[in-house]
């Protein structure tokens, strides 16, 4: 049925090893418990799960969260329905008691916590709604980050307050883990650092870019996963093209795989540059990229398949070891392709089992059918502390797996205009006076 993602096809029993916090996590009135890091272990003993009575019963925030962290703590990634939905619709009532906004926007269309079925009937709010409304479910004392959308000076940019960093921090490594670096986790090193591996970010840190959460997510990968070589290579808005050469020559040189993380345009951005100076290398076997975003340099646009054929060619890392993020700073949960988890298969997005997808005919507003365009709308279990369903302003449609049914999606673009129309009739549902 459309919507349906098996996993087990694309992971089998490649589990990863669970991944656990070892922060508390934060209680009411209570700073993230997390605020100062050094070089961090996120490995601790992971919670049991919410029961599907007290999770639909609206179960408070502390034990929401605790049932989500659990889920990401665990190795084997397979679909749960059961406790999806018990999650979700827990959730759902939670932040409909604690965020005014959305229960505004909710009643508008009719739904209550009491009234709907299952997860799908959860309302999700437009994306853009994040640059018009604090969309939080606590007080605004408690935000420990917030993290904003791209955009020029004098522009609104959409916010995502958080009150702890656990839950995101957890998906956000899970995800890494599994779908981008399943053969370079070491599952059982000894020493302070096991399984290390060379990672060079093509975007700022997030000391510079604070408010990123791009940043922030790489920032996260490095010092949890990342060796001592690893590092960042833009700087004051600039590519520093040399050191970046210098460290791609160090790693050929040594045959240390890398990885090599940052949005397409900084990726064109370097192929200009070794075209130019006629640069090229041959990172060592298990070397791979991780993009997103759009395709648009200085001096040229590039297709997705112009851009892998060129970063084949001057970096020699094939197609099947470069991964497209798709991700938004609304969300704490990303989608990766599944191309090194599943290299047989067609490819597609995949994400963790606590995140669920939906795809909308833009005219009915029902389920798109299979091979048909549809609004993509994302049910985030990471998100307990803001609002788990979005709808997006892209369109996507199912990818069927190996065994012909849809299991994961592929983005075909922006909705023009969705976004605008979307946001601004939410945001004068929110701000409107409750019925």
């Amino acid at each position: 049925m459309p919507g349906k993602r098996n996993h087990r096809t694309s992971f089998g029993t490649r589990g990863m090893r669970a991944l656990h916090h070892a922060s508390a996590l934060h209680r009411p009135g209570c700073p993230d418990p997390c605020p100062g890091r050094g070089h961090r272990s996120l490995r601790a003993n992971r919670e049991p799960g919410m029961s599907p009575a007290v999770a639909h019963e609206g179960g408070n925030r502390q034990s929401l969260d605790r049932a989500v962290l659990g889920w990401m703590g665990e190795s084997d990634w397979h679909e749960d329905e059961e406790r999806f939905d018990a999650l979700a619709q827990g959730l759902f009532a939670h932040q409909f008691r604690h965020c005014p906004p959305y229960a505004r926007f909710a009643r508008a269309r009719g739904i209550t916590p009491e009234n709907i079925a299952s997860w799908r009937d959860i309302p999700a709010v437009p994306a853009g709604a994040f640059k018009e409304i604090a969309l939080r479910g606590f007080p605004s004392a408690r935000i420990v980050k917030t993290f904003r959308t791209s955009g020029t000076s004098g522009q609104k940019r959409g916010e995502l307050h958080l009150d702890t960093l656990a839950l995101y921090e957890a998906s956000l490594l899970a995800s890494l883990e599994k779908l981008l670096l399943p053969d370079r986790v070491d599952p059982g090193g000894e020493g302070p650092r096991p399984g290390r591996t060379h990672i060079r970010v093509l975007a700022p840190s997030a000391s510079e870019a604070p408010d990123s959460s791009l940043s922030h997510m790489f920032q996260i990968l490095i010092e949890t996963l990342g060796s001592e070589a690893s590092g960042f290579d833009v700087v004051d808005g600039h590519l520093r093209v040399e050191s970046l050469i210098h460290q791609l020559r160090d790693a050929q040189d040594r045959e240390e795989p890398v990885v090599l993380c940052g949005t397409a345009f900084s990726f064109v951005h370097l192929i200009e540059n070794l075209e130019a100076q006629g640069l090229g290398f041959r990172c060592p076997p298990g070397s791979r990229i991780m993009e997103t975003g759009g395709f648009k340099g200085r001096s040229r646009e590039m297709s997705r398949e112009g851009l892998y054929a060129a970063l084949e060619h001057r970096l020699g890392i094939p197609p099947a070891h470069i991964l497209n993020q798709y991700g938004m700073t609304e969300l704490g949960s990303q989608f990766y392709d599944s191309i090194r988890v599943d290299p047989n298969g067609p490819r597609r997005k995949l994400g963790p089992p606590w995140a669920r997808i939906r795809l909308l005919d833009p005219e009915t507003g029902q389920a798109a059918a299979p091979g048909e365009a549809g609004i993509v709308v994302v049910h985030d279990l990471a998100n307990t502390g803001s609002v788990a369903a979005i709808q997006t302003a892209d369109l996507g449609c199912w990818v069927a797996g190996p065994d012909g049914e849809p299991e994961g999606f592929e983005i075909l673009g922006r909705r023009a205009g969705a976004e605008a129309r979307g946001c601004s009739i939410a945001a004068d549902e929110m701000l409107g006076s409750v019925a």
